[in-house]
């Protein structure tokens, strides 16, 4: 008889805006896990001709569009940001179909110790009652503001505006099973995502 092959460790990898997630997930790649990235998915399920693409528009209507027809995230994410409702029904939209294209690619069978799913709403979506273990990236406010200015050419208010626009980290953190701080140098992130991984994952 065959032995059974052992199901992955599904780990959930979130933390606010700028904290780090990228940089923990890639050390996690490193390590030998598969990484599901939920925005790089998001990019997928809001292209054009696709039925969340649709829905979107239909909400939110065609000034959110670039030249190419294509959705503008910018400009989608400069109205939502500053409208906590709106905000409410892009993510009731997008949601849905982040996860289902996520289950669908779990279902197809990963070979690796463990998947992560990196994903800024993993709390907020309900997708984190579906991993074994929930991960949490922190860093300090003004660090999150450097990086998006340096990294995404926000201005230091539109910095602001979309960490404001976030739950405090306390309600992701209260919830973890690892919390991984992010707010000194790279080793010591590294160290911290070693130790965590020794302890739910096993020897890398």
């Amino acid at each position: 008889m065959g032995t059974m092959k052992k199901r992955p460790v599904l780990i959930g990898l979130t933390g606010n805006i700028a904290c780090g997630k990228s940089t923990v997930a890639r050390m996690l790649a490193e390590m030998g896990a598969a990484v599901i990235d939920a925005d790089a998915v998001a990019h997928a399920v809001i292209r054009k001709g696709t039925p969340t693409y649709e829905a979107i528009v239909r909400r939110f209507g065609p000034e959110i569009l670039g030249p190419d027809g294509e959705i503008d995230r910018r400009r989608l994410g400069d109205r939502v940001f500053r409208d906590p409702a709106a905000l409410r029904d892009l993510e009731a939209i997008v949601h849905p179909a982040v996860l289902a294209a996520i289950q669908e690619r779990l279902a197809a069978g990963v070979e690796a110790p463990a998947v992560v799913i990196e994903a800024i709403k993993l709390i907020e979506s309900g997708f984190a009652r579906a991993c074994d273990t929930l991960w949490v990236v922190t860093c300090p406010e003004r660090e999150q503001v450097r990086r998006l200015m340096a990294e995404r050419g926000l201005s230091e208010e539109e910095a602001w505006v979309r960490i404001r626009a976030q739950p405090p980290p306390e309600e992701k953190i209260r919830l973890a099973d690892e919390v991984i701080d992010n707010g000194g140098d790279l080793e010591a992130t590294r160290r911290q995502v070693e130790a965590a991984w020794r302890r739910r994952v096993g020897d890398p």
